[in-house]
């Protein structure tokens, strides 16, 4: 399941890395930087490598197995080994998507015309120790994450910010607030104008319930006043 590995400034052996072994299949980038190689011979099938880094080793030819043993590979890196004419990069003709060439520090890049040569030999590349014919440099895939990075900050940034519309909605609450409150001192006005009249009401109930008091009153001296005058009569009619 491995699809990187790294194994810069190991040791080989007889050319070739204890381990390496064609169970890699997954593979899709090798890099094998300052590990003395001095042949390609024992490179294991890696159908799916796409990227191979050989820089700093002691390959001088025999670059024709990278087309049997790795036919996808698009970048290849071979800067600062002991390649030192066309005939030997004439091997990767049949590297058929490969787009990337490094050679940088080998002896061949001193022939004249050397660009020129590598271009039109390998018409597949498009660029050649990191610049293409016209100069243009290589797009660094490290740098174009790191400028996906910043876009993804920049719009965390914008989210946190939030939209205009965020504070208008504010804003609206807040008059819808102002307006709740003037609704409230209305409700108390009111409420304040019943308990005045509910007070009024007590007070008249309690009136009302005085002048009954007085009615009842006179009543009671008016039948008080005829239980006297009925003995008086009974006893004259006892005389009669």
């Amino acid at each position: 399941k491995v699809t990187e590995l790294v194994l810069d400034n190991c040791r080989s052996s007889n050319g070739e890395i204890e381990g390496l072994n064609d169970s890699f299949k997954e593979l899709e980038f090798l890099s094998m930087a300052n590990v003395e190689l001095t042949s390609l011979a024992k490179l294991p099938t890696l159908s799916k490598l796409r990227k191979l880094e050989l820089s700093d080793n002691i390959i001088s030819g025999g670059l024709e197995v990278l087309a049997e043993r790795c036919p996808n590979l698009t970048y290849l890196n071979l800067s600062g080994n002991k390649i030192k004419d066309l005939g030997t990069v004439e091997a990767l003709q049949n590297l058929k998507n490969l787009k990337s060439l490094d050679l940088f520090n080998c002896e061949i890049t001193n022939l004249e015309d050397y660009r020129d040569s590598i271009f039109e030999l390998l018409q597949q590349i498009t660029y050649l120790d990191g610049f293409d014919q016209e100069d243009n440099e290589a797009p660094d895939s490290e740098d174009d994450d790191d400028e996906e990075g910043d876009e993804d900050d920049d719009d965390e940034d914008e989210d946190e910010a939030g939209p205009p519309g965020e504070y208008e909605e504010e804003d609206d609450e807040d008059d819808g607030g102002s307006d709740l409150g003037e609704g409230e001192e209305e409700e108390e006005v009111g409420l304040s104008y019943l308990m005045k009249e509910e007070i009024q009401d007590e007070d008249d109930d309690d009136d009302y319930v005085e002048e009954g008091g007085e009615e009842e009153e006179e009543a009671e001296g008016i039948r008080g006043e005829k239980r006297k005058r009925d003995p008086e009569d009974e006893g004259e009619e006892e005389d009669d």
